[in-house]
C-alpha cells in the first residue's frame, strides 16, 4: 500500500476511535480497576475490569480526557482485549508497548492488535508514545494488581 494511503487510512481509524469510542463509560460489577494519567499532556484515563473466575476479561470499559491519540488508543485496546483471558491480554499489552517503543516485534504479534497496530507508529513521534501507551500500561497495572 502506497504511503500516502496508509497515512490516510491511520487518519481514518483513529479518528473513528477517538470520535466514536468503542467501551467507554464504566463496568458496573468490575473487580478490577486502575486510573493512570500522564501529566506531559494531562491526560487521564480509568479502567474498569470484569474478569471472571477462569480469568477471561468479560467486560472491560475506559473513562477518561486525553488527546486525540489517547483517547483512540483506549477504545482500539478494550476492543482488543474484550473475551481474552487475563494471560492474553497481559501479551497483547506486552506487544504494543515493544512496538510502540520501536522494539522488533513480529508481523504476527502486530496483526493480533487489530486497529490499534496502527497506533505503533508513534514511535516515530517520542512526544505522543506516553498518549498512545497509557490505555495499554493502565491494563496492565489493573490486571496485574488483580493477580496479586
Amino acid at each position: 500500500m502506497e504511503l500516502n494511503k496508509l497515512n490516510q487510512l491511520y487518519r481514518e481509524v483513529v479518528l473513528d476511535h477517538a470520535e466514536h469510542p468503542r467501551h467507554q463509560g464504566t463496568v458496573p460489577d468490575a473487580n478490577c480497576q486502575m486510573s493512570m494519567d500522564n501529566p506531559t499532556c494531562g491526560d487521564e484515563l480509568t479502567v474498569t475490569i470484569k474478569v471472571s473466575p477462569d480469568q477471561v476479561i468479560t467486560a472491560i470499559a475506559f473513562e477518561g480526557t486525553g488527546c486525540t491519540i489517547s483517547q483512540a488508543s483506549a477504545s482500539m485496546m478494550t476492543s482488543v482485549v474484550q473475551d481474552k483471558t487475563v494471560d492474553e491480554a497481559l501479551e497483547l499489552a506486552q506487544i504494543f508497548s515493544d512496538a510502540a517503543i520501536g522494539k522488533t516485534v513480529s508481523k504476527d504479534q502486530l496483526n493480533r492488535l487489530g486497529d490499534a497496530q496502527l497506533l505503533t507508529s508513534v514511535m516515530e513521534f517520542p512526544a505522543r508514545i506516553k498518549c498512545a501507551t497509557l490505555a495499554w500500561w493502565t491494563l496492565q497495572r489493573a490486571l496485574l494488581k488483580e493477580s496479586d
